[in-house]
């Protein structure tokens, strides 16, 4: 499996076009992102209406929002949703009204350890309204009376996802996840909706080992509501990770699944330690992106969540400051590249079984020697064909031998189709 690299302008011109679209956990907003979304891939809406249950969850109302603003005591607008997605209290009921300063206040977010930005806030399960705004034009603002309106509708309709299933030989699953519910939010959204359609896009192209299942959902209750609706696949998920915040200059990090000690846990380590770039792996955790759904003690599923910098642990994240900024081509392309690395580890990854595992075979009269001859690392071959004969027993993968040879993967998986051919080994299924 090979891949075309390159992609890290066409992220980030994607995250450009869907920058300044509103988005929220429903609503016209998300649903135009995911039809953007089909404009690229061949991606099913699915549409989960109101009031339906969902595990311990239920379908919330659908929202959305045409205006909102503030004007001061003379009569100017001095918040305006207009100039900014994040200005509005995201999920925020309908309210037009006049109070003074401190009624307002009780109605107004901002960041004090952070004056220049404007604050992310949401309120999706509960009835309220509210603005967001810098903390240093909050403290500016004069007494007298305000009027304060809003013109969105919370009532029934539907929270809609979009799926792409892409079949392989096997029916096995690798499942990739992205959040498409935040509002202009370069990295912490953004990153990761572009990136999984690139990925998406180049799989569809190739002949694959492995199916695969890209989810682009609303954050907690878009997972939740797939789990539920779909429990009969989940027997097929062999592993997954979801992806979001690949678009800045931090390293890249890693949270395991919760089982830990998966393959994909173990993949992405190893990807990470050869990749020549910072890196640090945590262990899971149940709190972070929709990984903690996927894991949930019922579920229990191989799904972890790779990111560079993680969430919360970077000034601009959910605010103003996570713009199109923040995030660079030349990182995009990073953190494509080691997801391309991670998929076609997995994709080769497989199980032999030795098929002359009494004493060393013959290697001269089977060709073997002439077969790697005149490379510069030929005796490096040779000792990746004893290795893999010496452990293609059906217990130890390719990448088990690697880790424990020091033998860089990428070539144990070249000698390894070497030596098929010759019958000396065979894939397990």
């Amino acid at each position: 499996m090979e891949f075309n690299s390159g992609t890290g302008d066409l992220i980030y011109s994607f995250a450009e076009k869907l920058y300044p679209i509103c988005r929220s956990i429903t609503g016209d907003g998300l649903r135009q992102t995911l039809k953007i979304l089909q404009s690229e891939l061949p991606l099913v809406l699915h549409e989960v209406p109101t009031g339906t249950p969902v595990l311990d969850w239920t379908i919330p109302k659908e929202w959305n929002i045409k205006e909102a603003w503030v004007k001061g005591p003379n009569g100017d607008k001095i918040i305006d949703f207009r100039n900014h997605n994040l200005h509005i209290l995201n999920y925020s009921i309908p309210v037009h009204a006049q109070m003074d300063l401190q009624e307002l206040k009780k109605h107004l977010f901002s960041l004090p350890e952070q004056p220049d930005l404007i604050p992310y806030r949401t309120s999706y399960y509960k009835e309220n309204w509210g603005f967001c705004l810098a903390h240093r034009q909050l403290e500016q603002l004069p007494d007298g009376t305000y009027e304060v309106f809003i013109d969105s509708s919370l009532k029934k309709g539907s929270l809609t996802y979009g799926e792409l299933f892409i079949p392989g030989k096997l029916r096995e699953e690798i499942l990739f996840s992205a959040h498409v519910c935040h509002p202009s939010l370069a990295n912490d959204n953004l990153s990761g909706i572009g990136l999984l359609t690139q990925l998406a896009k180049q799989l569809l192209e190739k002949n694959n080992r492995y199916s695969f299942r890209f989810l682009f959902i609303p954050g907690t209750i878009g997972s939740i509501a797939w789990l539920a609706l779909n429990e009969e696949k989940i027997k097929n998920i062999k592993a997954g990770l979801v992806a979001s915040l690949l678009g800045d200059s931090g390293s890249f990090t890693y949270k395991k699944s919760r089982r830990g000690d998966t393959e994909i846990d173990r993949i992405v380590s190893y990807v990470l330690s050869h990749s020549n770039k910072p890196y640090s792996i945590k262990d899971f955790f149940p709190y972070g992106y929709d990984e903690r759904q996927f894991c949930s003690p019922g579920f229990n599923l191989a799904v972890g969540n790779l990111t560079r910098s993680q969430f919360g642990e970077y000034p601009e994240y959910h605010t103003s400051g996570d713009n199109l900024d923040l995030i660079q081509p030349i990182f995009l392309e990073e953190s494509f590249q080691l997801f391309e690395k991670v998929v076609k580890c997995m994709d080769q990854n497989k199980y032999y079984r030795n098929l002359q595992p009494k004493g060393e075979p013959q290697l001269g009269k089977r060709g073997l020697y002439e077969a790697i001859g005149g490379q510069s690392d030929q005796k490096q071959l040779q000792l990746a064909m004893l290795w893999i004969l010496n452990m293609a027993d059906g217990q130890h993968s390719l990448l088990d031998i690697a880790i424990q040879s020091g033998i860089a993967f990428d070539l144990l998986h070249k000698i390894s189709q070497i030596l098929e051919k010759k019958e000396l080994i065979e894939e397990i299924p």
